[in-house]
C-alpha cells in the first residue's frame, strides 16, 4: 500500500491542525487560575483587540458553536468523530486533488483535535472570542477553524470539480 503525495500531503496536514489546536488549547489552560477550579467557563484570558477578539475560555460541551449542549452526547460525538475521521482518511487516501486533499486533512485534524478535549475534559476547549463584533456571537478553537475552512473548501473544490468535468464534456462534444 503506497501512499501518494496527496494523500501524504492531507494526512500532514491534519497533523499541523492536531498539533497547533493541542498547542493553543493548553497554552489557554495554563492561563487559567488554578483556584477555585483549573475549568472556569467563560473566563477572560486576555483583551487582545476589545472589543472585537478576545481570548475567552469556554468548555463547549456540545457540538459546533456551543449546539447540543449539556455533555450528555460526550461519547457519541467522540465516536462519531473518529469514525469521521477514519473516513475522511480513506478518501484522502484515493483524493486525486490537491484542494480536496488539502480540505480533508483540515477536517480530520479538527476532527481529532476536538476528540481529544472530549476525551480529556468532557467537552471542547474554546477561546477565540469574536463576540464583541455581534455579528459572530460563539467563542471557538484551532480545530473548529479546521473543520470550517475544510468544508467550504470540500464545497468550493466540488464546485471547480463539476464546473471542469463540464467544460472537459464541452471540448469532447465540440
Amino acid at each position: 500500500m503506497k501512499l501518494s503525495r496527496l494523500a501524504l500531503g492531507a494526512y500532514a496536514l491534519a497533523l499541523v491542525v492536531i498539533i497547533a489546536d493541542q498547542i493553543t488549547k493548553a497554552m489557554v489552560l495554563s492561563a487559567m487560575p488554578a483556584e477555585p477550579s483549573p475549568l472556569l467557563d467563560g473566563f477572560r484570558i486576555a483583551d487582545v483587540l476589545p472589543p472585537v477578539f478576545n481570548l475567552t475560555f469556554v468548555l463547549n460541551t456540545g457540538v459546533s458553536f456551543g449546539m447540543f449542549g449539556g455533555g450528555e452526547a460526550r461519547w457519541i460525538l467522540s465516536i462519531f468523530s473518529i469514525g469521521m475521521a477514519v473516513a475522511l482518511s480513506v478518501w484522502a487516501y484515493r483524493a486525486n486533488r490537491c484542494l480536496l486533499a488539502a480540505a480533508i486533512g483540515l477536517v480530520i485534524g479538527g476532527a481529532i483535535g476536538n476528540v481529544i478535549d472530549r476525551v480529556r475534559f468532557g467537552g471542547v476547549v474554546d477561546f477565540l472570542d469574536f463576540s464583541g463584533t455581534g455579528l459572530f456571537p460563539w467563542i471557538f478553537n484551532i480545530a473548529d477553524s479546521g473543520i470550517t475552512i475544510g468544508i467550504a473548501l470540500l464545497i468550493l473544490d466540488s464546485f471547480l470539480s463539476e464546473r471542469r468535468s463540464k467544460v472537459g464534456v464541452a471540448v469532447e462534444k465540440s
